[in-house]
Order: C-alpha cells, then sequence, then structure tokens
C-alpha cells in the first residue's frame, strides 16, 4: 500500500443539495467519517465538505508500531518473571526464600521433641496430642499480628521489622530449652517453651505471608504462594532427613541449639534487608506513622469484615475450615504405634517424612505448571476424595496387610507413612493462590493471617477431636486394639465435605476478570483502529495483526 496516493483533502466541486445522487459505493479512496462527529443540522441544504479528514497514515503506522514495541517490552519483562529467583530483589529472596525455609525446617527440632515426650517423658498418646494442639494456640492469634502489621510500622516498615521480632522469640524458646537437662523433665516449662516458641513462629509467619502477596501484587506477579511453597517443601525435606539422622547420635537439645543458630541467621538477614528498596507501598507522611495503635487496629478490623464477608471469599473459606475440623486426627496414636510396636526406629520415620516433603514439592510444581489450569471446584473435589482414601493406607499397616504381600513395615511405611499429610498440606496450596488474587491492597498482613489462623484452628480442632476420639475408643500407650475403628472414622469424617463442594468456585474470579479486561483492550484497539482508517485499510492491519499472533 502506497499512503501518499490516498486523497485526504475535500473534493474540489462541492455537492449541490438540490441534485440528488446515490450514494457511491465504498471506494478504496472514498474518506471515512468518524463516528463521533455529528451532523451539524444548519449545514443541511448547503454546500458541505467533509468535516473529517484522514490522520495521515504515516502518524498512525508509526503509533501502532510504537504501541506494538511498548507491548512486546512489557511482554518481555514479565517474561522475565519466570521463576522466584528472577522475580524478587537479592533481599526479596533472602527474606522469603530462607524464611519459608527456615519455617519448614521446624520439623527438625519438632522431631527431636517428639521423641523426647514419647520416649523420656512416657506420655500417652493423647497427651502427647493434646500439648502438640495445645501448643499450636499463639497461631489462633495471627489476625491480630497481622493487624498489626497492615497498620503499624515500626522504623518506617511493616513486614521485615516483625520477622525480626517472631525470629527473636524463637530462639529464646528453642534456646531455653536446650539449656534444660535431658530437654526439660518438667512438662510445664516445656509446655511454656513450646508456646513461646509457636508464638514467633506465628509472628513470623503472618508477616512473610503479607510480604509474598504485598510484593506479588505490587509488581503483578502472579505464583508467588507457589514459590513459596517450593521452600517450605524444601526445607521440610532437609528438616526430617537431618532429624532422622541425628537424633540417633545426639541429644535432643543439641538439635534445639542447632535450630537457634539457624534462627540467628534469619535475624542477620533482617537487619541486613531494608523493605524500602522491595518497592513496597510506604506510609503517605508523617502521621500516618504517629497514628495510635488503637486506631489502626480498628481501622484494619473493619476492612478485614468487610473483606471476607465478600462471597467470594467466604464460601470458600467456610469449605476448607470445615473439610478440617470434622476430620479427626490420629497423628500422635499411629506415631506411638510405628516407635513402641513396630519399633521403627528415628531414621525410618525421618525418611518417611522426607518422601512425603518430596511427593509435596513434586505436586506444588506439577500445579504450578499443569494444575492450575484445571477447575478449582473439579481439583479440590479429587484431592479431597484421595486424601480420604489415603488414610485407609494406615489400616494397611496396621492389620499388617503389608506383610502378606510381601512388603515390609520399613518399606511400607517409608513410602505411605506421610501420604495423607501430603496431600492435606497440598489442599491449602490452591485456597491460598485463591485467596492472595483476591485479596485487597492494605489488606494483605490481615487477610492472609485471618486465613492462616482459621486454617490453624480448624487444625486444633480436628486433633481435639482425635484426642478425645483415642480416649473414647480406649487407644492407650501400649494399648493399640482399637486403632483400626479410629482410622475408619477417619475414613467416613473426610467423605462428607464432598456434600457441598458447590461453595468452591469453579474459577478464580481475579484470573477470569483480567482474562475480560485483556478482552476489552483488545477490543478497544480494534475499534480505535477502524475509526481513524479506510475501511480496507483497517482489515488489512487486523488480518496482520493476525498473522503476527500466530
Amino acid at each position: 500500500m502506497i499512503f501518499p496516493s490516498i486523497s485526504v483533502r475535500a473534493p474540489l466541486n462541492p455537492v449541490s443539495p438540490l441534485i440528488l445522487k446515490p450514494p457511491p459505493k465504498p471506494s478504496f479512496f472514498r474518506p471515512v467519517r468518524c463516528s463521533n462527529h455529528q451532523q451539524n443540522p444548519d449545514t443541511i441544504g448547503k454546500s458541505v465538505k467533509p468535516s473529517t479528514h484522514l490522520i495521515n497514515p504515516s502518524v498512525v503506522a508509526i503509533e501502532v508500531v510504537n504501541k506494538k514495541n511498548n507491548e512486546k517490552r512489557r511482554g518481555d519483562e514479565e517474561g522475565r518473571g519466570g521463576c522466584f529467583s528472577q522475580m524478587g530483589s537479592q533481599q526479596m529472596l533472602g527474606l522469603c526464600g530462607f524464611g519459608y525455609g527456615l519455617q519448614g525446617f521446624r520439623c527438625f527440632p519438632w522431631l527431636a521433641l517428639n521423641f523426647h515426650m514419647a520416649h523420656n517423658l512416657k506420655l500417652d498418646p493423647s497427651m502427647i496430642q493434646v500439648v502438640q494442639n495445645i501448643g499450636n494456640l499463639p497461631m489462633v492469634a495471627k489476625p491480630l499480628f497481622g493487624i498489626l502489621s497492615d497498620a503499624f510500622y515500626i522504623g518506617g516498615a511493616h513486614r521485615v521489622p516483625y520477622i525480626f521480632v517472631g525470629a527473636l522469640l524463637q530462639i529464646l524458646s528453642w534456646g531455653a530449652l536446650s539449656l534444660m537437662p535431658v530437654a526439660g523433665q518438667a512438662l510445664a516449662s516445656l509446655m511454656l517453651c513450646v508456646l513461646l516458641s509457636n508464638l514467633g513462629a506465628s509472628i513470623t509467619e503472618v508477616a512473610q505471608d503479607a510480604l509474598v502477596a504485598e510484593y506479588g501484587q505490587k509488581h503483578r506477579r502472579t505464583g508467588l504462594q507457589t514459590y513459596a511453597f517450593m521452600a517450605l517443601a524444601a526445607g521440610g525435606i532437609l528438616g526430617n532427613l537431618f532429624g532422622g539422622c541425628f537424633l540417633q547420635k545426639m541429644q535432643p537439645n543439641t538439635m534445639f541449639r542447632a535450630f537457634a543458630s539457624l534462627l540467628l541467621f534469619q535475624v542477620a538477614l533482617c537487619l541486613i534487608a531494608k523493605e524500602d528498596s522491595l518497592g513496597l507501598p510506604q506510609p503517605a507522611d508523617q502521621n500516618l506513622v504517629r497514628k495510635s495503635i488503637f486506631e489502626g487496629v480498628r481501622e484494619q478490623c473493619s476492612n478485614l469484615m468487610i473483606t471476607i464477608s465478600e462471597d467470594s471469599i467466604s464460601h470458600p473459606l467456610a469449605w476448607a475450615v470445615a473439610s478440617i475440623a470434622m476430620v479427626p486426627i490420629l497423628s500422635a496414636p499411629i506415631f506411638c504405634y510405628q516407635t513402641q510396636c513396630l519399633s521403627l526406629d528415628p531414621s525410618t520415620i525421618g525418611m518417611s517424612r522426607v518422601v512425603s516433603q518430596l511427593m509435596l514439592l513434586s505436586a506444588t510444581v506439577l500445579y504450578n505448571q499443569f494444575w492450575k489450569r484445571v477447575p478449582m471446584r473439579k481439583l479440590i473435589g479429587t484431592v479431597q476424595l484421595l486424601y480420604a482414601s489415603s488414610l485407609l493406607l494406615d489400616l494397611v499397616l496396621v492389620r499388617q496387610i503389608n506383610l502378606s504381600l510381601g512388603i515390609p513395615n520399613e518399606v511400607f511405611a517409608l513410602c505411605f507413612s506421610g501420604f495423607a499429610e501430603t496431600i492435606a498440606q497440598f489442599k491449602l496450596l490452591p485456597f491460598s493462590v485463591l485467596f492472595a488474587s483476591l485479596c485487597p491492597s492494605g489488606c494483605e498482613g490481615s487477610l492472609t493471617s485471618f486465613l492462616a489462623s482459621a486454617f490453624c484452628l480448624s487444625s486444633i480442632l480436628s486433633g481435639v477431636l482425635g484426642a478425645g476420639l483415642a480416649s473414647l475408643i480406649g487407644i492407650t500407650n501400649g494399648d493399640y486394639s482399637s486403632l483400626p475403628v479410629g482410622i475408619l472414622i477417619q475414613f467416613l469424617a473426610a467423605l462428607v465435605p464432598l456434600w457441598w463442594i458447590h461453595l468452591v468456585p469453579m474459577v478464580d474470579p481475579a484470573a477470569e476478570k483480567e482474562k475480560k479486561k485483556g478482552m476489552s483492550k483488545r477490543s478497544r484497539r480494534n475499534r480505535r483502529i477502524g475509526r481513524i482508517a479506510l475501511e480496507s485499510f483497517y482489515v488489512y492491519r487486523r488480518e496482520r495483526e493476525y498473522e503476527e499472533q500466530r
């Protein structure tokens, strides 16, 4: 097409209004009137000139080329964010990558603590489960920590200082346990240290979750929760692997001291990192920084209540919490049965957790690559059904069915002991991605902490139900004859949430909204091209753009 051949001026001879002529046929050389210009009624019956002239085609072409270059540049910038190490800065990688890895590595000292309570303190399985769940009570206070981190800035930052405080509290708790003889013979002092440790862990987890959600929304990086899950699973792999090996060669207090040393490294990272370099929103003025805690907490509570009252958040949250809380967990009785009746050594228990964390890591990678395109309701329903079926694997071990199949207890426990726990952890990943995409700006810490608290509270209720069920059916230290009945009750309870699976959305509302937004932008671009160019030129450009997109 030769652009100078297009006539962009008015014809030399005006058209007389008294002579009626048929409208000309569409021609390549006929100017097109813009749709946003209306005809003036005063010009009727007078000689008229075209009120709209074609914009210089060369300018149109330059604008189209510039716009395409800008879109290509933006696409290249988004394409460079394929993995977590490329999406964030070095400080973001150090804070959240190491932070989530250390969070998963908490199984390292907890494995030693569980063996200490079972073998040194000689506690009943139901009492061990009560201690574990009471120790998780500080996790229920996560909404308070999230509201504080959203509303109250410390030194101009509201994420990194809270990670620092939480790491310090964990150092105090595990350090105190390491200094006690035989990891603390008194149950009361041990319980106090466990509560302090989980208090620090809850503060750190709230700040890390809010930091990931806020950073992802600020820089429009989706899928950060998936990479955080990968770091969490990697930390769990290393924690269980080293925990099972070190527990055979050293005392529990030495393992507590080693974990406290890793927490010191996290404290050092918090001192080095600068939150303003991450590009996060800063306080608008000094008055916001000096705002009282009460006013900030009240404002954030109001925003949180408005956010969670939306159906897109409340319905899937209610299903997720109910699906966890109504299943009585018998983790402590099964753990004691494996160590006391089957005489499984700590290395086997640790390696079984390593296998489960490897499965969790693999499932997370598969979700990020393929399964996130599956409708959410279909995915969650399948995962819940698989979780209920995996609970029956403990029945195979208790009834020794694996021996009749020629599979030793060590091999079966190594491969399938933590399968149900892996599926239960993976089930939370789609919900975390969904809620992070729906989280409004300025409410990241409040919402993520509320969700974590709700999940933790449901886990505590599940553990308390499991402890009550173990006492009700007569599971005690040395008597596990009624354990198969408890496993069957678990299986039936896990099937009940499938009756109200309709509360889980089919698709991610945020992704659907973004898809519609992209379609509307493309439609507006096509309409603009159609208004300013000739009809044949418009068709030519549309075909060219379609060919280039292919």
